[in-house]
């Protein structure tokens, strides 16, 4: 709508079309948040005081005038530099509000999570008691201002749990888990232990076979979340100490699945725990280029350590 009621032949008229159509006196592009409660002339009080529009008077009539076309909505919105009145109406009343997002990556732990989310840009409310270990899944998520983040970790909930839902029924037959927890808790560990995708589904088998000889998984990483309790980054090598710490998450103390996840695991980490490579490996060690080499025997385990440490020293 463009004002034709109120034009007729009258140069005010022509010059209220003219106005509308123009360019406004928006100089920068600016984001702003709209009062969401306080009516149309809170918002147009808003506008005026940012430089986005300078006619407030016009403003009010050209809304009256096309309140056909819907409310104006409050929220966080970015207006581009010269923006028209009649593409600010347009906006307005479209609702199409800034959108952020919240990248949680695979492997953090839920106080990682919950502190990634207590400083995210424009999300409102109070956390608050935190979920299980285990229980967020990583992934991007995109909110509006003012969204709630006890909301958000719920989102992420639900997105677990739904995940699981998918992936638990597509076990191997050959996986001994007993429930959907020990699923995740193994792919926890197995989220830690490795960056490379195709290399999942291998350490996961070697993991599979250490828990059916009744071997202990001596996993690095779950001595670390031992150490810090998941709080944090260890931020250091492990010392001999670590591997003596008293928890039933150090499982080169422990045998079997510690108790809980060490962190929140990622969709490729399930699919490997519940997909498991058929390995005859035990043992896995860092290779030097990020990757990891596997054996069967201690013999060639001890082999592969001797390489690794000699290119350690190499570095050094």
């Amino acid at each position: 709508m463009v004002l034709l009621l109120v034009a007729g032949t009258s140069g005010a008229g022509w010059f209220a079309i003219s106005w509308y159509r123009s360019p406004g006196p928006l100089s920068t592009p600016t984001t702003l948040v709209l009062t969401r409660n306080g009516g149309t002339e809170a918002i147009i009080q808003q506008l005026v005081d940012a430089g986005i529009t300078d006619r407030p008077v016009l403003m009010r009539f050209a809304v009256r005038l096309t309140r056909g076309d819907g409310q104006l909505k409050g929220g966080e919105y970015a207006f581009p530099a010269g923006i028209t009145p009649e593409q600010l109406l347009a906006l307005l009343r479209s609702g199409k509000t800034v959108v952020h997002h919240l990248t949680v990556p695979e492997g953090f732990t839920v106080a990682e999570i919950a502190a990634l989310v207590q400083h995210a840009d424009a999300l409102a409310g109070e956390l608050g008691p935190l979920p299980a270990e285990g229980s967020l899944f990583p992934a991007t998520y995109y909110y509006a201002w003012g969204d709630k983040r006890q909301a958000m970790i719920e989102l992420m909930r639900r997105k677990m749990d739904k995940t699981l839902d998918e992936l638990w029924p597509t076990r191997s037959a050959t996986v001994a888990l007993a429930d959907r927890l020990q699923a995740v808790t193994l792919a926890s560990i197995i989220e830690k232990e490795t960056g490379i995708a195709d290399e999942r589904p291998k350490i996961a088998g070697v993991f599979f076979n250490r828990l059916r000889l009744g071997m202990k998984l001596q996993s690095d990483p779950t001595v670390s979340y031992a150490v810090t309790q998941g709080q944090a980054p260890l931020g250091r090598p492990l010392t001999k100490a670590d591997l003596d710490t008293a928890s039933p998450y150090n499982t080169y103390r422990q045998a079997g699945l510690p108790p809980g996840p060490i962190c929140n695991p990622g969709r490729a980490a399930l699919i490997a725990a519940l997909r498991p490579d058929d390995t005859d490996a035990l043992y896995f060690v860092a290779d030097g280029s990020g990757g990891h080499a596997f054996a069967a025997t201690l013999d060639a385990h001890r082999q592969n350590v001797a390489r690794w440490r000699a290119l350690e020293a190499g570095k050094n």
